[in-house]
């Protein structure tokens, strides 16, 4: 059964209450300090080593990610830390070298994937016309939400990790989806009053669902939003 968390729409819906102040979004200062002054240490131990050293240091972060990305869907963000580093191919102290918590693991994993979702739109919009881009994308973001199955838990968590992650989420996917609804909108094919936060939120909800055919729903009904995108396309160019 396909499990569809209400990550996203956490991210969204918590009101802020744990990130924003006055409409703001707030880091934590201190743990904001602690990764940067922790990162320092690695860049400059990384620095400091052999060419392939770094190399296999990249390979061996990229396989761990890799491997924690299906672990954590398959098995949800509390699975054990041996299976994934047996799946990565790696030692328990590289993973915990390079991730001393579960935490800093799931953030890891969380961020490259936003990273993966958002970096997809540019290929679409490469390929294809404006609309199709859009769709495109918009049904890689509901395959994005269907695969975080746990993450809504840990976010709730109170770890200071996961402090700056509705941030980064923001950040990431409403400049995408700016950017592919100003083509459409320019091509004439969708109307201009919609924002994206408002998209992406919409589609949040819908993605609420625990059927074995979530996924499958939740795409039938960006068509629908889509088409209710393309109404008076022209009207509000």
């Amino acid at each position: 059964m396909i499990v569809i968390s209400g990550t996203l729409i956490n991210l969204y819906n918590m009101d802020h209450r744990s990130v924003c102040q006055g409409g703001k979004i707030v880091n934590n200062v201190n743990h904001q300090n602690s990764v940067e002054h922790s990162e320092a240490a690695y860049a400059t131990s990384a620095g400091s080593a052999s060419p392939r050293l770094r190399a296999d240091a990249r390979r061996n972060e990229e396989a761990i990610l890799e491997a924690a990305k299906h672990v954590f869907a398959t098995s949800g963000v509390d699975a054990p830390i041996r299976e994934i580093a047996g799946q990565a191919g790696v030692g328990l102290g590289t993973l915990y070298r390079r991730f001393p918590t579960r935490a800093d693991l799931v953030a890891a994993v969380f961020r490259r994937e936003v990273d993966a979702c958002a970096d997809a739109a540019a290929p679409l919009s490469a390929a294809g016309e404006p609309i199709e881009a859009l769709a495109g994308w918009l049904m890689r973001y509901t395959r994005f939400l269907a695969t975080k199955q746990g993450l809504a838990a840990a976010l709730r968590s109170g770890d200071a990790t996961f402090a700056t992650l509705p941030a980064y989420f923001r950040d990431r996917f409403e400049p995408t989806l700016t950017t592919l609804l100003n083509a459409t909108t320019d091509a004439g094919e969708t109307r201009g009053d919609v924002a994206p936060y408002d998209l992406l939120r919409a589609i949040g909800n819908l993605s609420v669902s625990a059927d074995d055919e979530g996924v499958q729903h939740t795409e039938r009904m960006i068509r629908l939003l889509i088409d209710g995108l393309r109404y008076g396309a022209q009207q509000s160019k």
